[in-house]
C-alpha cells in the first residue's frame, strides 16, 4: 500500500460518513415520532417524560448498533467529534486523521439529516430534530447542559475503555446513559452531546439558534472528561486503539499512539 494511501484512509472516513449520516436519520427521525405534532406516539403516550426515556434509550441505542457494525469495525464509530477529539486528547488518533474524521461526520450529518424532510409537517413542527437552548433557562443554562451531558459521555466511555474486562461491552452504556440524560436533561438544551448531530438538522431547517453552545458545551465537556479520566488514572492502554468497539482492526495505522497537548 502506497504511502499516500496510508495518509488519507478514505475507507475509514468513508464509514465514518455512513455511520453518522445513519445515527442523523435514524436518530432524528426516532425523535420526530415521539414528539413531532401530529404523531400517533404523541397521542398515544402523553406523558412526554416517558417519551424523553424512551427516545433516548432508542438513540443510545441506534449508536451502539452502529459501533458493532461492520461500520463500528472500520473507523471505530465516533460519530460525534466530541468523541474524536477525546481520544485525540489522549494521544489515540493522528491530528490528521481527526481533523478527516470530523469533516466526515459532518457531512455524513448533513446526508441522514436531507431524508428528514420526508417526514413534512411533522418534521417542522420540532424543526426536524434540532437542538436549541430553551428559553426558560436561555443560552447559559443549555452551555451548562451540554457541557455536563458531554462529560459524562466521555468519562463514561474512558471508564469501560480502561477496564480490560468492561472493555467489549463499551457500546452497551449508550442506550441507558442517554435515556437518563435525555429524561433529565433534554428540556435545557436538547441533549447533543454531539454537534454534527446539531449541524445537520439546522442546516435544512434554517434555525441556527444558539448553535454555537452545541460546538462549545461538547468541547468544553470533552475537555473535562479528558482532564478527569487522567486524574483518576484511567490511562488508555497503549495498544487501544481509538475505537468503541472491534479493538483489533487497523489495517491503515491510523490509530497509532500520537503526542498531544496533553500527553
Amino acid at each position: 500500500m502506497d504511502e499516500q494511501h496510508q495518509s488519507w484512509p478514505w475507507l475509514l472516513f468513508g464509514a465514518e460518513f455512513i455511520g453518522t449520516a445513519l445515527l442523523v436519520w435514524v436518530g432524528l427521525s426516532i425523535v420526530i415520532l415521539d414528539f413531532g405534532q401530529g404523531s400517533p406516539v404523541v397521542q398515544r403516550w402523553p406523558d412526554a417524560g416517558a417519551r424523553r426515556l424512551i427516545t433516548g434509550f432508542l438513540f443510545g441505542t441506534t449508536g451502539a448498533l452502529i459501533a458493532l457494525s461492520p461500520i463500528g469495525k472500520e473507523s471505530g464509530a465516533h460519530i460525534t467529534p466530541a468523541v474524536t477529539l477525546a481520544f485525540w486528547l489522549m494521544g489515540k488518533i493522528k491530528a490528521g486523521h481527526a481533523l478527516g474524521y470530523v469533516l466526515a461526520q459532518l457531512s455524513g450529518a448533513v446526508l441522514g439529516a436531507l431524508p428528514l424532510m420526508v417526514w413534512g409537517a411533522m418534521g417542522r413542527s420540532i424543526e426536524f430534530g434540532a437542538t436549541t437552548p430553551n428559553t426558560t433557562y436561555g443560552l447559559g443554562g443549555a452551555l451548562l447542559g451540554e457541557t455536563l451531558t458531554t462529560f459524562v459521555l466521555i468519562s463514561g466511555l474512558f471508564f469501560f475503555l480502561q477496564h480490560r474486562r468492561l472493555r467489549p461491552y463499551t457500546p452497551a452504556i449508550f442506550p441507558l446513559m442517554y435515556s437518563a440524560m435525555v429524561f433529565l436533561e433534554a428540556n435545557v438544551s436538547g441533549t447533543s452531546t454531539n454537534p454534527a448531530r446539531s449541524f445537520g438538522p439546522s442546516l435544512i431547517s434554517g434555525d441556527w439558534h444558539g448553535w454555537w453552545v452545541y460546538w462549545l458545551g461538547p468541547f468544553l465537556g470533552t475537555l473535562f472528561g479528558v482532564i478527569m479520566s487522567r486524574k483518576a488514572g484511567w490511562h488508555l492502554s497503549k495498544h487501544l486503539m481509538a475505537k468503541l468497539h472491534h479493538f483489533g482492526h487497523d489495517r491503515y495505522g491510523v490509530f497509532a499512539p500520537a503526542h498531544t497537548g496533553l500527553a
